[in-house]
């Protein structure tokens, strides 16, 4: 294997640096790294070797998983996918740590999703000791807060509520949590102006509220992407750091999303995680470089500055796209996309030694009790030792499906708690141990960050309104707060202040009222609104993002809007998800939307036109294709009503009613001859019924019809859902390989 290695710094210091840190506190593995995100534990007594026939394995539960487990409270938790068919789900599940009584499951029927059955489950779970919450991201948006026993505490439809748009291929982010947040990384354009890019979202962990949101990024390169930040502490100072869609490295402030610093690492986006150690930060990629015009490379980036980092050594042509670092005890250990594992010195680079695990390599290593446990994609799962000038094998075991046909594969780093291990598979999960030793529940202790705190008498240098982002209906009763910061990140409290935590307030784009107190009342008008709530503390300014449903019935026709290509054309005020570059555009006298070719990727586009909290409403609009040359392209296009598509394909010439893209979920199709450059009209309702057996179904409904013929009486389709959607954002679906046209949209209440 060629590398080279590059050092632009003093190794003695740092390596000395590196060497004092170890992480303080103990017990549980709460984020997908490890309770300091570092991918270590403290615990010991844990095992050398263990067997799928029995030796060491404490339990193992049927479940099908990618994703590494939570381990807290007694509990362990995971994510992954099951059921059949139409019944096909995403399923978190919590376990007994002990015995593996299985406590709870919760599942969800994915929608409005293109992401495929094999990659439910992506995102790793977080726990929080403080409050027992267990916090999920599902592969089609949802984040969910779950309780002790399983129940919703809070949740956000991402994709419809601030515009998520989803990784390709299934990538999905996993959230942590730090302090009083859960963070996750998304990108997201929304409703203001403005491309699309990776935020640092950061929602209040008992609440659901959001705290803020950071843009670090201006862009996003691709979709590509699936890296979860860290925290760590760097010159006492607390820091949200990861790597993002645009190719970059970003520090910024963990409690204001602050940007701190950054550092330009490859030339499209990042799928790896970052490690953090001695003042500098370890990151990784497979791509095509910003420099070289070479594929890959290992860096150690110094984090202990502001704007452009500085780069202190790398490792040329090391592929490593996809795990994460850990850094133990001077090494770095970073696992490439062929399996081979690196022990690296972490202050000048240099390659200890290089060990084979397998064929792919995907996931983080984890240290604990003086060994390195890491799993292979190929159903491998290895108990290595550093032996100074090599790795030593204490154990491989390989993971087979339960049938025996295959191997199982394994995407999750080991999860490891209450000298135990515990991690998932597609062939069940996996709890490791010293069965002659009994099972003790310790609780984490509070961790040790070495982090200055504020300066007495500190002043306010930032404030933040909260909740910062609001989906809420135009009668809705509105109260937000102020939060202080001073210029390191620390909240101040009123006693800090010496004054009213806010001087002024007032509202941007709405109508309505504001008072002293944050209480905001809107008009209770027809359609969807937009605007700002600001407050004002001195020189300081904040504002927060209201985006509100008022009353049905809502119409648009566009004639209100300016037309002309985008990004100056017009674009319905609140809708957002515009696709491809959706835009105003003049059509035979009359203002329609377009959704244009976009003549790169694929042109699938999505447009949300109110929040995920709507339910009970019938939307209508008309459409109109294009066609290429000599006819063998043309559009599909088509409505949304919570979570359900209906849409029409004008190369099948059919209809089709579908909830889940990908596997076609609940499908229905049924010939449909519709001509290019003629307007139809769709029609989408949807209701709830008994299902007979004390249950509820979904009853969608879809007709289509020449604009100029009178409305069928009876409806072209009508499906039963089993597994009923029962809220969600009207919008509007597009394939657009050519040209495609959206008129008189309107959304009525159901009757």
């Amino acid at each position: 294997m060629r590398t080279q290695v590059f050092v632009k710094t003093s190794a003695l210091v740092l390596l000395l640096a590196l060497l004092a840190h170890s992480p303080a506190g103990a017990g549980e593995w709460t984020n997908w790294r490890g309770p300091m995100f570092t991918g270590e534990s403290t615990e010991t007594g844990l095992i050398d070797s263990w067997s799928t026939e029995g030796e060491n394995l404490i339990w193992r539960a049927d479940f099908t998983g990618r994703s590494t487990a939570a381990v807290f409270d007694g509990r362990a938790c995971a994510i992954g996918r099951d059921g059949a068919e139409i019944l096909r789900q995403e399923v978190v599940v919590c376990w007994n740590a002990e015995d593996g009584t299985r406590l709870w499951e919760r599942r969800f029927t994915p929608h409005n999703t293109f992401v495929p059955w094999q990659r439910l489950g992506w995102a790793s779970v977080s726990g929080d000791p403080e409050t027992g919450n267990l916090y999920a991201h599902t592969s089609d948006g949802l984040l969910v807060a779950l309780d002790k026993d399983g129940a919703t505490v809070w949740q956000w439809r991402l994709g419809e509520d601030i515009d998520r748009r989803s990784g390709y291929g299934g990538r999905t982010h996993t959230p942590i949590v730090d302090e009083d947040r859960v963070i996750l990384a998304a990108i997201n354009g929304g409703w203001e102006p403005g491309p699309p890019s990776m935020r640092y979202w950061a929602f209040d962990k008992r609440t659901g509220e959001v705290l803020f949101a950071a843009k670090p990024s201006p862009r996003t390169k691709d979709m590509n992407t699936q890296s979860a930040p860290v925290v760590a502490v760097v010159n006492g100072e607390r820091l949200l750091i990861g790597a993002s869609a645009d190719g970059w490295v970003y520090a910024v402030r963990a409690r204001t999303g602050e940007s701190v610093w950054r550092f330009h690492l490859s030339q499209v986006s990042l799928n790896a995680g970052v490690a953090v150690s001695g003042g500098r930060v370890f990151a990784a990629h497979s791509e095509e470089n910003v420099d070289t015009g070479t594929m890959g490379r290992m860096v150690a980036i110094d984090a202990t500055g502001s704007g452009d980092a500085t780069e202190l050594w790398r490792i040329a042509d090391l592929k490593a796209g996809f795990g994460t670092p850990l850094v133990h005890d001077g090494r770095v250990y970073l696992i490439d996309n062929s399996a081979n594992l690196h022990a690296i010195d972490p202050a000048s680079g240099k390659i200890h030694w290089i060990h084979n695990i397998g064929t792919v390599g995907k996931s983080g290593p984890v240290w604990a009790d003086g060994k390195i446990y890491v799993t292979e994609v190929n159903g491998r799962f290895h108990i290595l030792k550093d032996a100074g000038d090599h790795a030593e094998v204490l154990d491989t075991e390989e993971i087979l499906m339960p049938d025996g046909s295959r191997a199982a594969e394994i995407y999750a780093s080991p999860a490891i708690a209450y000298g135990r291990i515990y991690f998932a598979t597609e062939g069940g999960f996996y709890c490791l141990g010293d069965k002659s030793k009994p099972f003790e529940m310790t609780k984490s202790e509070p961790v040790d960050w070495g982090e200055k705190p504020a300066a007495p008498g500190a002043e306010p240098a930032l404030i933040q309104v909260v909740p910062a982002e609001v989906m809420t209906t135009t009668d809705a009763e509105l109260s937000f707060r102020v939060r202080a910061f001073d210029d390191k990140g620390h909240l101040l409290d009123e006693t800090q202040l010496g004054e009213a935590p806010a001087s002024s307030w007032s509202l941007d784009g709405l109508k309505g009222e504001v008072s002293g107190d944050g209480s905001v009342t809107l008009e209770n008008a027809n359609g969807l609104h937009v605007g700002y709530v600001v407050a004002k503390l001195g020189d300081l300014e904040a504002r927060a993002r209201i985006r509100a449903a008022g009353p049905l019935p809502w119409k648009e026709d566009f004639e209100s809007l300016k037309a002309g290509d985008f990004p100056k054309g017009g674009f319905p005020r609140g809708w957002f998800g515009r696709g491809k570059k959706a835009t105003v555009r003049d059509l035979d006298g009359n203002k329609v939307l377009e959704q244009p070719d976009p003549n790169f990727f694929a042109p699938r586009a999505v447009m949300y036109i109110g929040p995920s909290l709507m339910k009970d409403y019938t939307i209508q609009a008309d459409i109109y294709a294009t066609a290429g040359p000599k006819g063998r392209r043309k559009p599909e296009l088509g409505l949304i009503n919570s979570g359900y598509t209906f849409l029409a394909a004008g190369i099948q010439q059919r209809l089709e009613i579908r909830s889940w893209g990908s596997e076609l979920r609940m499908m229905q199709r049924q010939d449909f001859s519709w001509d290019v450059e003629t307007w139809y009209t769709l029609k989408l309702r949807v209701d709830y019924e008994s299902d007979g057996d004390g249950g509820e179904r979904a009853v969608v409904r879809g007709k289509a019809w020449k604009r100029d013929d009178p409305e069928p009486g009876e409806w072209t389709f009508t499906v039963h859902d089993p597994l009923p959607i029962r809220n969600g954002a009207p919008g509007l679906y597009g394939f657009t390989p050519v040209e495609g046209y959206f008129d008189n949209v309107s959304i009525t209440a159901s009757q």
